[in-house]
């Protein structure tokens, strides 16, 4: 029986995994490396953070993106947009590097058992261990506008779907959506020789603005901070403080996970969208239906004015909903023992331990508890050292007096690449 199972193998997961190895827990890692990065972005994306402030973690801070990127002839500059690709390449090196060897299966499902939990692996392999780590990513929980959910999927994805983009040349496609997977999603349809359209209920879209450089006037520095979220105090108390964001009142956790940070375009990607892209702002899709060569879409303006329009095919980038009963891979039992808060995402406590004992909760499924940060990779070390302490601390409350699990000190592989 393992101490910890890591269900998950993106950021968050193996940033755990690296600190859990390092405190000489007896762990299993199970998940495809990165995949989300690898196989559900479009070629040509760049990451939205600054590379700064996407690390994964490991404890001693050695594998950190800057050291990839000068190990492969690669820069990683402030206000220099990462590519994607080079993210998921860096991903896969911390894996090799930080992690002990990770299973590539993909596990099914997640139960209780007889001692701590049991997992299942997509071929049939029963896994024990006293406590397990949920590191799932988004892809669980792709959220789509209501109208377009029962078309098929040859005319309505999600933007998370969409790994090449080359599917839709030369065809007329509307992209739903305001923030940055929208914009660069329209961006890239463009510049393949899509016609491509942006339909979105704001009335204007947003933009960030060009971030000042790292090295400034105290004063400046003063004012308006850098942090992994962007310039400003308020931002700096989502990246740095999830800790006392925590302790916020519930309903002011969740409003601020949900509408914080977004939806809102990079400024590196606005002059490829403005000229380029058809926009349909102030609108929202109320009805939708399959007609001849593809969807027609009903619209309401915020004026109430309807229009409709038609289109080969619609990619709604509209983000995700981390619901608890979104969670299918946890037994029917598990999810309905599990605690949640007020937008349905799970409760955890401050060692990111659900209301099960023993099973923690990272990344996106954590945002209504502690912030707007764990919807980046910036989060990622703040969750995998207090995670992995509050899994120790469940091993200890759990073993017997005579049976105490020692405190190790001992490390998780480091293979130089």
């Amino acid at each position: 029986m393992y101490d910890l199972l890591v269900v998950g193998a993106g950021p968050y997961g193996l940033s755990i995994a690296s600190h859990a190895a390092a405190a000489g827990l007896d762990l299993r890692v199970l998940g495809r490396p990165m995949a989300s990065w690898r196989a559900h972005m479009p070629r040509g994306m760049y990451l939205k953070s600054e590379p700064w402030a996407s690390n994964l973690a490991d404890p001693d801070g050695r594998w950190r993106l800057d050291a990839y990127c000068a190990a492969s002839g690669l820069t990683a500059c402030h206000a220099d947009p990462i590519p994607v690709e080079t993210f998921a390449e860096y991903g896969l090196w911390f894996a090799r590097n930080a992690v002990p060897e990770v299973d590539e299966r993909m596990v099914s499902r997640v139960a209780t058992g007889p001692v701590g939990f049991e997992a299942v692996t997509e071929d049939g392999e029963v896994l024990r261990a006293r406590t397990v780590a949920l590191a799932v990513g988004v892809l669980p929980f792709t959220e789509v506008p209501p109208p377009l959910r029962g078309l098929h999927p040859g005319l309505v994805t999600h933007s998370s779907h969409h790994h090449d983009l080359g599917r839709f040349r030369g065809m007329d496609v509307t992209v739903i959506g305001g923030g940055q997977a929208a914009l660069e999603t329209a961006a890239l349809l463009a510049e393949q020789g899509t016609r491509v359209r942006l339909l979105a209920r704001a009335p204007q879209l947003r933009w960030n603005d060009v971030p000042p450089p790292l090295q400034r006037l105290w004063w400046q520095s003063a004012r308006t901070p850098h942090s992994g979220l962007g310039c400003g105090w308020r931002n700096w108390f989502y990246a740095e403080r999830p800790d006392l964001f925590r302790r916020l009142p519930e309903s002011t956790r969740t409003r601020i996970a949900a509408t914080a940070l977004g939806p809102a375009g990079a400024w590196w990607v606005r002059d490829r969208v403005d000229p380029v892209v058809e926009m349909l702002l102030g609108r929202e899709v109320v009805a939708a239906r399959a007609v001849p060569g593809g969807v027609r879409l009903e619209t309401v303006s915020r004026t109430g004015e309807l229009n409709s329009l038609d289109t080969e095919h619609v990619i709604a980038a509209t983000g995700f909903h981390a619901a608890l009963d979104r969670l299918d891979l946890l037994s029917e039992e598990l999810r309905a023992s599990l605690s949640t808060t007020a937008d349905g995402s799970p409760a955890v406590g401050r060692d990111f331990e659900s209301s099960r004992r023993g099973l923690f909760m990272a990344g996106l499924l954590t945002a209504s508890t502690f912030g707007p940060a764990m919807r980046f990779v910036h989060g990622a070390t703040f969750t995998a050292t207090t995670l992995v302490q509050g899994v120790r601390h469940r091993l200890r409350a759990a073993a017997p007096p005579a049976q105490a699990i020692p405190v190790p000190v001992g490390r998780g592989r480091a293979q130089a690449q």
